[in-house]
C-alpha cells in the first residue's frame, strides 16, 4: 500500500516537473522572440508588406492625387505591348551582357594581379578601389568629358592621329556600350576586392604541392586556384547581375534614355512613367516585372553554381 502511494506521488511529482519545463520551454522561447522582434517588425514593415502593397497597386489605374481605380491585369497587358518597355528590357539585358563578364573577369585579373604583399601592390589596390567610392554624378560628369565628340579625351586622342572623331553618347549603336565602359571603371573594386578576399583564403599547402610537382602557373590556377574561388565567383557574379539590373543613373545623367531610346534602361523606363507621367499604377506594375526578372536571374545562377563543378 505504501509502494503504491509513493508511486503516485513520484508520478505526480514528475508530470508536474515536466509540465514545468514545458512552460519553462514556452517562456524561453518567447524571450527568445523579442530578440528578433525588432528586426522580424522592420522586415516585415520596409520588404514583407512593401512587396505586397506594391503588387496590389500595380492592379490599379492610380495617380500621386490619391486617385485609384482597380484595372486588374490591364497595366501589365499595356506593358507587353508598350514597345518602349520592350525596348527597355532588352537595353536592361543587353547592359548586363556587357558588363557582368567583363567586371567578373576584369576584377579577378586584377585580384589575382595584385594578391601579393607588397606596398606598390597595396597602392595599386587603393587606387583601383578608389572609383568605387566616387557617388554616380562625378562618375558621369568625368567619362562625358572623356566621350565628348568636339574636345574630350578620346576626340582628341583621335585627332592626334589625324582621324575623325566618334560621337559616342549620340550614336544608336555606341551609346549603351559607352555607358557599360563608364559602368565597368565605376563597379570594378567591389569585385576585386572580393576576388582578393578569396585568393587570401586558399591554403598556402596547395600552392606548394603544385610546385613540388612543376606545375605552371596556367595548371595551377585551373586545379588549385579556380576550384577554391568557385563560389567567390557565383557571388560577384550573382551580386553584378542584382547591380547591373539597376542601371538608372549612369544613363540618366549621360544620354537621358537617347538617342531614340536606345540606351534606355527599365528602371529609367520606370521612373519616367512614375514622375513624369504620374502614372502610378502603371509604373509599379513595370517594377514588379523588374523583380521578377532580377529575382529569376539570382536564382539561377545560385542553383548553376551549387550544381556545376566548374566554372
Amino acid at each position: 500500500m505504501v509502494t503504491s502511494v509513493q508511486a503516485t506521488v513520484a508520478t505526480g511529482s514528475s508530470r508536474e516537473s515536466r509540465a514545468k519545463n514545458v512552460r519553462g520551454g514556452v517562456r524561453g522561447r518567447w524571450s527568445n522572440m523579442l530578440y528578433v522582434a525588432p528586426y522580424l517588425s522592420l522586415y516585415v514593415t520596409l520588404l514583407i508588406y512593401p512587396l505586397f502593397a506594391g503588387f496590389w497597386l500595380s492592379l490599379h489605374k492610380a495617380d500621386f492625387f490619391g486617385g485609384s481605380r482597380f484595372v486588374g491585369l490591364q497595366n501589365f497587358v499595356r506593358l507587353f505591348h508598350d514597345k518602349v518597355f520592350l525596348g527597355a528590357v532588352g537595353n536592361t539585358f543587353y547592359f548586363i551582357l556587357l558588363t557582368v563578364p567583363a567586371l567578373a573577369l576584369i576584377g579577378l585579373a586584377l585580384a589575382l594581379a595584385l594578391n601579393r604583399t607588397t606596398r606598390s601592390a597595396a597602392v595599386l589596390r587603393g587606387v583601383f578601389f578608389s572609383s568605387s567610392v566616387l557617388s554616380v554624378t562625378i562618375v558621369t560628369l568625368l567619362w562625358r568629358v572623356v566621350f565628348a565628340p568636339d574636345n574630350g579625351f578620346i576626340a582628341n586622342l583621335l585627332h592626334h592621329f589625324d582621324k575623325p572623331s566618334i560621337p559616342f553618347l549620340s550614336d544608336e549603336n555606341l551609346a549603351l556600350p559607352a555607358i557599360g565602359i563608364t559602368t565597368i571603371w565605376w563597379c570594378l573594386g567591389l569585385p576585386m576586392m572580393l576576388f582578393l578576399a578569396a585568393l587570401q583564403q586558399v591554403p598556402r599547402e596547395l600552392y606548394e604541392a603544385a610546385a613540388l610537382d612543376n606545375a605552371g602557373r596556367w595548371k595551377t590556377f585551373w586545379h588549385v586556384t579556380r576550384p577554391s574561388i568557385r563560389r567567390t565567383f557565383a557571388l560577384v557574379v550573382i551580386i553584378e547581375v542584382v547591380l547591373q539590373f539597376q542601371l538608372f543613373g549612369q544613363a540618366q545623367l549621360m544620354t537621358l534614355g537617347g538617342p531614340n531610346n536606345a540606351s534606355r534602361p527599365m528602371v529609367l523606363f520606370i521612373y519616367e512613367v512614375g514622375f513624369n507621367r504620374w502614372d502610378v499604377g502603371y509604373a509599379v506594375a513595370a517594377g514588379q516585372i523588374l523583380f521578377g526578372l532580377i529575382l529569376i536571374a539570382a536564382l539561377a545562377q545560385y542553383l548553376v553554381a551549387r550544381r556545376k563543378e566548374a566554372f
